[in-house]
């Protein structure tokens, strides 16, 4: 069946429904995301876990050496491990980010006297608002998959060669749970994550924007699809280098209550956490895996824009 065909029989109320501006977003945001990371999957699973090494630990080491060690120990199937949960918690997560911006740009608009264009600090603040709104919208799927991460890494090395069956998804939380402090527990580790996730939506949704400003008004040709992915992947870049330390702050926050503290993760604030690692591993160490986040985060951001994009003109045309 042709892309024609399924527009003409796809019933009026459906199409009106998925045209109205939130609705599309929503479904191309929650599409976008889950193309995207799949892509880079391995990438995201390695940042992790080069993350949430402490000082003195070197199991990993560089992100493709990750990567191959991920291999090696758990098949082609470690590299993918926690996808599925990713997938499940990116899709609302990605739908939510988008089409929260998207609304907060349509209140400010609507409140504008006969000014056709929003200013920077309006579309930081929309950025900040829905990256506020996805993180409190998914955050106990984050935690489950930074614990499952680490639990599957830990579980291959100790299998030696024997399969070992991972937690699962509801294990996880019903283990968090019942061992780490009710509800309050599935939420540990959300004020630095929002903190490092409104600035980076802030600036990534806001240079893109602005990057496709430029773009669809220059007498230039840019219609080519690799612009789009090139201005994607700088806004991620740059997005992603200015807050990575509250990135790996986020999860050490999700694993602190491991294996009783074992892997030694006990910060009293967000404050002293950051003061505590710039002074105990160096500036390098509060940048340990930026290397593999900028691996995951460049081509995920460039594939997912693209996607969302694409997504909503095909829409546009129902």
């Amino acid at each position: 069946m042709s892309e024609f065909d399924i527009r003409r029989d796809m019933p009026y109320d459906i199409k009106q429904f998925l045209k109205q501006e939130s609705n599309a977003s929503l479904m191309a945001g929650g599409i976008a995301g889950a193309v995207s990371r799949t892509v880079v999957s391995p990438f995201e699973r390695a940042k992790i876990l080069l993350q949430l090494q402490g000082p003195g630990f070197k199991s990993y080491n560089g992100m493709f050496p990750t990567i191959f060690k991920m291999y090696a120990e758990e098949g082609w199937r470690g590299l993918f491990r926690g996808n599925l949960l990713n997938c499940i918690r990116i899709v609302p997560y990605s739908a939510v980010q988008y089409a929260v911006f998207e609304k907060c740009k349509a209140i400010m608009m609507a409140n504008k006297d006969g000014s056709s264009e929003l200013q920077v600090h309006e579309r930081l603040i929309a950025g900040s608002i829905g990256g506020i709104a996805s993180v409190a919208a998914t955050y106990p799927l984050d935690l489950v998959r930074a614990r499952i991460t680490v639990q599957t890494a830990s579980l291959a090395k100790l299998a030696k060669g024997r399969l070992v069956k991972p937690p699962s998804v509801v294990e996880t939380l019903v283990e968090v749970y019942k061992h780490e402090g009710g509800l309050r527990a599935l939420y540990k580790g959300i004020v630095p994550t929002t903190m490092g996730v409104a600035p980076y939506v802030a600036i990534n949704f806001t240079l893109y924007e602005k990057m496709r400003d430029y773009m669809d008004n220059s007498p230039a040709d840019y219609s080519n699809p690799l612009w789009k992915l090139s201005a994607g992947a700088f806004s991620s870049f740059v997005g992603g280098v200015l807050i990575y330390p509250l990135d790996l702050l986020r999860k050490r926050y999700q694993v602190a209550s491991m294996a009783g503290g074992e892997l030694g993760f006990q910060y009293s604030s967000v404050a002293r956490a950051l003061i505590s690692i710039f002074t105990t591993e160096g500036f390098f160490g509060a940048y340990k895996g930026l290397t593999a986040n900028l691996y995951k985060i460049v081509p995920s951001m460039a594939v997912s824009w693209l996607c969302y994009d694409n997504i909503k003109e095909e829409i546009a045309k129902w």
